[in-house]
């Protein structure tokens, strides 16, 4: 099986489904496949919630357009991955739009849209147990993703938990 490898739906094709149990089914038998292999931690599920319409990475996105769609099925993925021993990483926090200029645009949203626009699936991966949260490649604010006290301390770690 080390040679080998299964050509897996797409997220957003899982998301298209409106389906909890099909997300959890995918996730167990791709985390049988990644422990097969040696591995224990997928860089998934990509839950960052779609708004524009090219975006570079939106197949990989479990939310598609809706937040509240992708708040539905994390928890199956999130599970289907670890309750087989391998940690699942949420992805990419946050407003990680497009991949044009993607170390240098900088997004501006503000708190109310951040909670019910943006952030129902990260909540909802943190409440699911998910072991890591990767953060994005773009500024918020004017400041890195990943370095930015407000996205990470007091959105993510405090308002998120």
């Amino acid at each position: 099986m080390i040679g080998t490898v299964t050509s897996w739906p797409c997220a957003l094709a899982l998301a298209s489904s409106w389906d909890e149990g099909l997300v959890g089914r995918f996730a167990a038998a791709a985390a049988r496949e990644f422990k097969a292999k040696g591995a224990n931690v997928v860089l998934g599920p990509g839950v960052n919630v779609h708004r524009v319409a090219a975006g570079g990475r939106n197949a990989e996105y479990l939310s598609g357009e809706d937040p509240h769609l992708g708040a539905r099925l994390v928890g199956p993925y999130v599970r289907g991955f670890q309750d087989r021993g391998v940690l699942a990483v949420a992805k990419h926090f946050a407003f990680n739009q497009q991949e044009t200029n993607r170390y240098t645009v900088s997004a501006a949203v503000d708190a109310t849209t951040r909670f019910e626009g943006y952030y129902p699936p990260f909540e909802a991966a943190a409440a699911a147990g998910v072991a890591g949260v990767m953060c994005a490649y773009n500024r918020v604010d004017g400041v890195a993703a990943c370095s930015s006290p407000d996205l990470l301390e007091r959105d993510l770690r405090g308002g998120l938990g």
